[in-house]
C-alpha cells in the first residue's frame, strides 16, 4: 500500500461527518441561519383571530395535549371543515410540550419549515448532484414570501406538514429510482455496449 494513497483515504474520511460531506453540513448550517433570521421573530407573536381559535386556542381536544381520546378524535373528526388528523396530532404535541403558549406553536412551525428546507436541499442534491445550486433553490424556498403565512400563522400547520411529506416522498422515490437504475438497469446497458 502506497503511503500517499493511505493519506488520501484518511483525508477523504476527515472530510465527512456521519457519512455526509463537511461541505453539505456547512450548507445546512447556512440554510439554518438563512431560515432563522427572518422567521425567528415569529416566536414572539401571539395567536391571531382567524383559524387559531378553531384549531388551537378554543379547541378542547388540542388543549388537553396528546391523549388516547384525542388521537381517536383526530382521525374521526371534520372539525374546522377539514379532515387532517396529522395536523391535529401535531397541534396536540405542541400543546403537550409547550402548553397553550403561542411561542411554542410558532416554534413548531419554524422547526417544520426548517426541516422542509433541509429536505428540499437533500432531494435536490440527490436529483442534480449539485450542492450549491440545490442550496440556492433551498435558500429561496426558505425565505420566499409565499411561505410566510405558513410559518407565521400557527393554524397553517397543514401546509408545512404537506410540504414535509411531499419532500420526504420525493426523496424516497429518488433514492429508490437511483438504486434501481444503478443495480438493475445499468449492468444491462453496460453489457450491450
Amino acid at each position: 500500500m502506497d503511503i500517499c494513497n493511505g493519506q488520501e483515504a484518511i483525508s477523504r474520511i476527515d472530510r465527512r461527518w456521519l457519512g455526509i460531506p463537511i461541505r453539505s453540513w456547512m450548507i445546512v448550517g447556512l440554510l439554518t441561519l438563512i431560515t432563522l433570521l427572518p422567521y425567528g421573530q415569529v416566536r414572539q407573536h401571539d395567536f391571531i383571530g382567524f383559524d387559531d381559535a378553531v384549531y388551537i386556542t378554543e379547541n378542547p381536544w388540542v388543549e388537553k395535549g396528546l391523549t388516547g381520546q384525542g388521537i381517536v378524535w383526530a382521525f374521526t373528526t371534520t372539525h374546522g371543515a377539514n379532515w387532517h388528523p396529522l395536523t391535529w396530532l401535531s397541534h396536540m404535541v405542541d400543546s403537550q410540550i409547550f402548553g397553550m403558549s403561542p411561542a411554542g406553536h410558532h416554534i413548531g412551525n419554524i422547526f417544520l419549515h426548517l426541516v422542509n428546507t433541509w429536505l428540499l436541499y437533500w432531494v435536490l442534491v440527490r436529483l442534480t448532484g449539485s450542492r450549491w445550486r440545490s442550496a440556492m433553490v433551498a435558500a429561496l424556498f426558505a425565505v420566499h414570501p409565499l411561505n410566510v403565512e405558513s410559518v407565521a400563522w400557527a393554524a397553517e400547520r397543514k401546509t408545512l406538514l404537506s410540504a414535509f411529506f411531499g419532500f420526504l416522498s420525493l426523496g424516497a422515490y429518488t433514492a429508490y429510482v437511483t438504486t434501481v437504475i444503478v443495480q438493475l438497469i445499468w449492468p444491462h446497458w453496460y453489457c450491450c455496449a
